[in-house]
């Protein structure tokens, strides 16, 4: 039973219909059961996957408590923005979106608005002087504490209604708390997710705030995550991603090396032996944190897909020293080496920084050669952005946003020749790809990955959804690609 919403006086959930998002009410005057809407929520989401993920645990958390989860702001009596502030864009977008929510407020007298995440738990109760009208602001420890707070506002105003507006402003760090984010509101057939397995980072790259808006590495027990894969398989799911801020150093204050295997080996070995678990994933490492035995992974779990995000950041042995990396160009480069011996298919994508302070000429150059000798199947190229309290946003040397401009585009042409060259080897060959349903960006056409994590778009068909399909790739955009299933549409079960 759902503890009671706030919201209304005298109102008691309808029994046994699990799953309704309304309330009914009995007239004291006339009997009538009259049926109520339960609060609605919208939640938005910038970044990352990490991101992403805590979002779907706060729609988890509220729909248990009867908020019913709605896809557009406007029927929402709750939006909640979860921010990121990896780069100053980032942050100006969260603000400019709730400065605009602000100003609908005369018309929405009734909506809640919230700021939940990275920026929330940076900038805190500062927030609130830029954006006075916002209700709740949560850091990232406390993303479970977001329905009780909700609960709370709406109680407030439920028996005060005169009062000024309350505002809760949450960013304490939590004990435990990357434990919180375990559950799960899937999609009817959805047949992917994402197992949080640890938060935090102690790496403190330069350029990076994720340590102070994350907080220090955080480790899941293997168990928990084990028993949460199988749950997500048992109700459909074939492919889990496992996240964490630096994924491949899983454990390492936490857990030992047993019998050769460090933490996240274990883990990676414990989740592929789920049974039923059809692709496994994992994102984003460090180089640093490919041991030998992560490495081996890669020829030894069948279900282990071919793809490894590697970020690089820089080419430059001197600028990786200045972003605190930990290792060289050299050194990056005999990873990948070592990764492709063991995993001859496998598919490299990457992060980028060019900009960077100090960054010469000659230290650009070491990037793009180091790019093209990869010959990344995609990559993410950012220009520097200074972040606060980071020691790289004090460094001299800080580059005009021309020089960035010019060296980003110059890396996103050379990343678009490398793409046509892969796109003439790739066309006409046949693929598996997961079909997880509508495209983004195409109604008309379903999208699906391949092991080697390429978007794939086909038509769109229902009975492929969610299916594993055989197909052949006959058109590339350069990144994504177009293709024929190899099963008529009646075969596939």
């Amino acid at each position: 039973m759902c503890k009671k919403t706030p919201r209304w006086r005298d109102l008691a959930f309808e029994a046994g219909k699990p799953g309704k998002h309304s309330l009914i009410s009995k007239s004291s005057k006339s009997g009538v059961m009259l049926r109520v809407s339960m609060p609605t929520v919208f939640i938005k989401t910038y970044g990352c996957q990490m991101n992403v993920r805590d979002s779907e645990q706060v729609a988890r958390d509220l729909a248990g408590r009867g908020y019913e989860i709605v896809e557009k702001e406007e029927m929402a009596d709750v939006v909640l923005l979860n921010t990121c502030s990896v780069r100053d864009m980032a942050e100006q977008k969260a603000i400019g979106k709730m400065q605009t929510l602000e100003g609908r407020k005369k018309h929405r007298q009734h909506q809640f608005t919230g700021l939940l995440g990275c920026m929330a738990q940076s900038r805190g109760a500062s927030l609130l002087e830029e954006l006075p009208e916002v209700d709740l602001i949560l850091g990232t420890q406390k993303f479970h504490e977001a329905g009780r707070h909700i609960d709370a506002l709406f109680a407030q105003r439920r028996e005060n209604p005169a009062a000024p507006r309350a505002r809760v402003v949450d960013v304490a760090e939590e004990i435990g708390s990357q434990n919180t984010i375990r559950d799960h509101l899937l999609a009817p057939k959805q047949v992917t997710a994402f197992v949080s397995i640890m938060q935090g980072c102690n790496m403190h790259c330069t350029f990076c705030i994720v340590p102070s808006t994350r907080g220090a590495e955080r480790s899941r027990p293997i168990a928990e995550i084990v028993s949460e894969v199988e749950s997500l398989v048992g109700q459909g799911v074939k492919e889990v991603t496992l996240l964490g801020q630096i994924v491949n150093l899983y454990g390492r204050h936490e857990f030992p090396t047993v019998e050769g295997r460090t933490p996240f080996a274990q883990l990676l070995h414990a989740v592929s032996a789920v049974p039923g678990l059809q692709r496994l994933r994992f994102t984003s490492p460090h180089p640093v944190g490919f041991k030998s035995d992560v490495v081996a992974c890669f020829g030894e779990l069948p279900n282990l897909c071919e793809h490894v995000h590697l970020p690089m950041q820089s080419g430059s042995d001197r600028i990786l020293k200045a972003m605190h990396r930990a290792y060289t160009g050299a050194g990056y480069l005999r990873l990948i080496e070592k990764l492709r011996a063991t995993q001859p298919k496998i598919a490299f994508t990457t992060d980028i920084i060019v900009g960077f302070p100090g960054e010469t000429e000659e230290d650009f150059r070491q990037t793009y050669d180091l790019v093209r000798e990869v010959a990344f199947d995609n990559a993410f190229v950012f220009r520097y952005s200074p972040r606060r309290d980071t020691p790289a946003a004090i460094m001299d040397g800080q580059l005009p946003e021309e020089v960035k401009m010019e060296r980003n585009q110059e890396l996103l042409r050379l990343l678009d020749e490398i793409a046509d060259r892969r796109v003439k080897n790739l066309l006409g060959r046949e693929e598996e790809i997961l079909v997880e349903g509508e495209s983004r960006t195409n109604a008309q056409r379903y999208q699906g990955r391949t092991r080697t994590n390429r978007l794939v778009l086909i038509e769109a068909n229902e009975r492929w959804r969610g299916e594993i399909l055989p197909v052949r790739l006959t058109e590339s955009t350069g990144f994504t690609y177009y293709a024929e299933p190899m099963l008529q549409p009646e075969t596939v079960e």
